[in-house]
Parts: structure tokens; C-alpha cells; sequence
């Protein structure tokens, strides 16, 4: 059997009440990227046929869903009259309706949408030629809200829901994992058999286990890595997926070369890529879409969705999205968005917005580019070797060409050729003995 000879269905259709949120729990994010998306992402390299069953908020994960991937195969599940894990994949409606959803494969693998540590990698293990059914077991020091794994002589027995289990029961540690490999014909066999007479009055997927074992099937237990299984119920859970996702990302990029002076420190989403020699000094935040191309990246400083090549920026800077900083130095407490700049020394505290700058220029410290007028945003544009002297307003739309020196303290507003001497600010004037006349009597 060939991996892509696998229908891959993630089930999607809790309420996800423990994690106390508006936001639908398979659409929370780990690392910049929602749990479903990583899911399927994984799936994708396995199987070219995927079905998601969603219930909770379908129609707004439909919508996300349909705005990223093609191809995907969305089911509605009938929750009033077949809740559960298996219910989720009965048709639900029409004739039949306890029978198994319509697959283009032989060989079905069924994750959750909220285990997104999952890598294909580890997928593979499951789908098997010579069992009629795997699944993932944990063994946990504390296996508290996951079902138990029933095992005799290395034989799975069966998996009883913590909410159904007596106090023996829950002193197991082996947990069920969540994931399942199925044979189609059994699925198609035992679906339709089982009943909801349980304390949560729903159809148990888990159930087919124990139909399975009493007629022989083979039954295979695949031992699995909580960093690799992790269910995410609550924020709490959320949060150390997350720390899980961020070491495999981190070890990632140090494999491929990146320095992190204190790796544990730096948050990196999905998406970030290097090139190079790169060194990621500590408590930096590295977000989607950043690309960093030999160049260094000081303490404390954020990259989001930028481009920044054969350049130093920080510490404390911040590059917004759609940036292109090339060999320039950004220091600290520059503020960078939507601009592109070649060659260009930004020291300290300053905003540069909307602009393109280019090489040889110099932005003194307090620089703002007045980018915005209340409705839209405006470019400002600088030649090269412009000096931009400190606290000096730049108000878009405005050009400055080439060899323009800008004295400190002046508010931009018209556009300067190319040699100009730009300055606008009041004459200086010095009021001999106005001190002791303000403060005679105050003192």
C-alpha cells in the first residue's frame, strides 16, 4: 500500500468549552499558525483525499478553511441525534444513516483537529498493511482526562472513557493517544452497531475497539511521545503545545545553522526562514513570513513578515510587515513598516513608514516619517546619501533626492532637489535676565 492510498479525516466538531474562548478551539494558534491548519498541513503530505467534520462554528472554519486550501473534503456532522467521536463519522442524514461517510480509500487514518504536534513523519508508523486496526497509546505519570487503554499480554483489549471509568480504571497510565488507523471494512462493520448507552449519551469511536477484539480482529497499540500527541483542551494545554512547537522549531533552525545565544527565549512562528549566517541574540520574536538573510538580529528586537538581508537590527527594534532592510543597521528603538531600505543607518528612535531609502543615507535620531493624514497612508521617498538630521518631520507625500542635507529640527513638507540644504525652524532668540524676572517671585 502506498501512503497516498490513505483518506486522512480530522475531526473537528467539539465545542471546546474548557478553552473559555469566542474563538473556535481548532482556530487558536500555536506559533502564528491556527492547530487545524497544522493538522492538515501534516495530512496533506500523506493523502490526497481529507475530510473534516465539523459542527461547532462550522460555518466560520468552513470559511477559513476554503480561503487557504482547495480540495478539501467538508462534513456537517448531525450532532443532535449522533454526537461523539463516532457519530462524527456517520452520514448522519438520509437513508443509512449510521453508515460510514463516503471515502475515496481502502485505508482510513482518523486524527483530531486539536493535537497539532503531529508531524507526517511519525503519521507513517500507523498505516500498516498487516493490522486491521492501530492507534497511538501514552504512557503518562498522570493520564487524567484521557481515555485508558485496556491491555492484556501486550493485546489491546479495549479504551474506556474517563467519564465512564471506575477508580481501577483510572489508575492506568497508558492513555489513548487519539489517533487511529481502520481498515475501511471495519469501520463500515461496527459503525453502524454501536449505541450511545454511556455517561455522555454518545457514540464512542472506542468502541469499535472493543467490537473489534472480541472478533479477532488485530489490534495493533503504537507507542507515541506526548510532544508528538499533546490534545489541546484548555489554554493551559495551548500554552505547552506551543512550548513544544517552539524547541522543534528552534532545534530546526539550529540545525540548519542559526546561532540563538539563548534559544529558550526567542519566539519564532512557523514560516520563518533563513539563509545563511544568521544570530538570534535573546528575547527576539520572530513571526510569520520573516525571512533573515545572513545578518544579525540584536536583543529584543521583532521581525514580522520582512525581509531583512546582510543587516544588524537592534537591540529593542521593531520591523513591521512588508519591509526590505538590506545592508543597513536599524538600531535601537526603530520602528520599521512597509518600507524598503538599501544601505541605510537608522540609529536610534525613529519611525520609518511608507518609505523607500536609499543608499548613504543617514536618519538621525527622533526621525518620523508623517505617513498617515487621518484618511490614508502616504510614501516617503529619499535618494541616496541624504543626511537627515535629529528630530526632524518628514510629511508625506514627499521625495527628497540624492546629496540633500536636512538640519536638525526641521518639519518636511516640500520636496528637495538634489544639493539642497533643507531647514525649517524658527530663529533662535535669547532673552537676556528673563530667568530671574520669571522666578522672583516663585522662589
Amino acid at each position: 500500500m502506498s501512503l497516498n492510498q490513505v483518506s486522512i479525516i480530522i475531526l473537528s466538531a467539539g465545542f471546546g468549552t474548557r478553552m473559555k474562548s469566542k474563538i473556535p478551539k481548532v482556530l487558536h494558534k500555536i506559533c502564528g499558525k491556527e492547530m487545524l491548519f497544522c493538522i492538515i498541513d501534516e495530512a496533506r503530505k500523506l493523502s490526497d483525499d481529507l475530510h473534516i467534520i465539523l459542527y461547532n462554528e462550522a460555518g466560520l472554519i468552513k470559511e477559513k478553511i476554503d480561503s487557504i486550501y482547495q480540495n478539501i473534503n467538508i462534513h456537517i456532522q448531525n450532532h443532535d441525534e449522533f454526537p461523539g467521536t463516532a457519530g462524527a463519522l456517520m452520514k448522519g442524514f438520509g437513508e443509512n444513516k449510521k453508515s460510514l461517510i463516503d471515502t475515496k480509500y481502502q485505508n482510513i487514518l482518523i486524527l483530531s483537529g486539536d493535537m497539532p504536534l503531529i508531524q507526517a513523519s511519525m503519521l507513517k508508523n500507523f498505516i500498516r498493511n498487516d493490522c486491521d486496526i492501530t492507534m497511538g497509546i501514552l504512557e503518562l505519570e498522570d493520564a487524567s482526562g484521557y481515555g485508558r487503554v485496556i491491555m492484556k499480554e501486550d493485546k489491546v483489549l479495549g479504551i474506556v472513557e474517563e467519564k465512564d471509568a471506575d477508580e481501577k480504571t483510572k489508575a492506568i497510565n497508558l492513555a489513548n493517544a487519539g489517533i487511529y488507523y481502520f481498515k475501511k471494512e471495519i469501520l463500515e462493520k461496527y459503525l453502524p452497531m454501536l449505541e450511545s448507552n454511556n455517561n455522555q449519551n454518545e457514540y464512542y469511536l472506542t468502541d469499535i475497539i472493543g467490537h473489534a477484539f472480541i472478533n479477532n480482529c488485530k489490534i495493533l497499540g503504537v507507542s507515541a511521545k506526548e510532544s508528538e500527541f499533546i490534545g489541546v483542551n484548555s489554554k493551559l494545554d495551548l500554552a505547552k503545545a506551543e512550548s513544544f512547537m517552539l524547541k522543534l522549531l528552534r532545534e530546526k533552525a539550529m540545525r540548519d545553522g542559526v546561532i540563538f545565544r539563548i534559544p529558550d527565549s526567542t519566539y519564532i512562528e512557523f514560516d520563518v526562514e533563513f539563509i545563511g549566517e544568521c544570530e538570534i541574540e535573546s528575547n527576539c520574536v520572530l513571526r510569520r513570513g520573516a525571512k533573515i538573510i545572513e545578518s544579525k538580529i540584536l536583543a529584543n528586537s521583532v521581525i514580522e513578515d520582512s525581509i531583512v538581508e546582510n543587516s544588524t537590527i537592534g537591540p529593542f527594534a521593531r520591523i513591521r510587515p512588508k519591509s526590505h532592510i538590506k545592508d543597513s543597521h536599524i538600531g535601537n528603538f526603530v520602528e520599521v513598516k512597509a518600507s524598503i531600505l538599501n544601505d541605510v543607518k537608522a540609529g536610534h528612535l525613529s519611525y520609518l513608514g511608507d518609505s523607500n531609502i536609499d543608499s548613504g543615507t543617514n536618519i538621525g535620531a527622533g526621525v518620523i516619517t508623517c505617513n498617515y493624514d487621518g484618511i490614508k497612508k502616504h510614501k516617503t521617498i529619499i535618494g541616496k546619501n541624504v543626511f537627515v538630521g535629529s528630530d526632524t518631520q518628514l510629511i508625506a507625500p514627499l521625495e527628497i533626492e540624492s546629496n540633500v542635507l536636512i538640519a536638525a529640527g526641521s518639519s518636511v513638507s516640500k520636496n528637495a532637489q538634489d544639493g539642497d540644504l533643507v531647514i525649517s525652524r524658527t530663529k533662535q532668540s535669547n532673552k537676556q535676565g528673563f530667568y530671574y524676572k520669571f522666578f522672583k517671585d516663585k522662589k
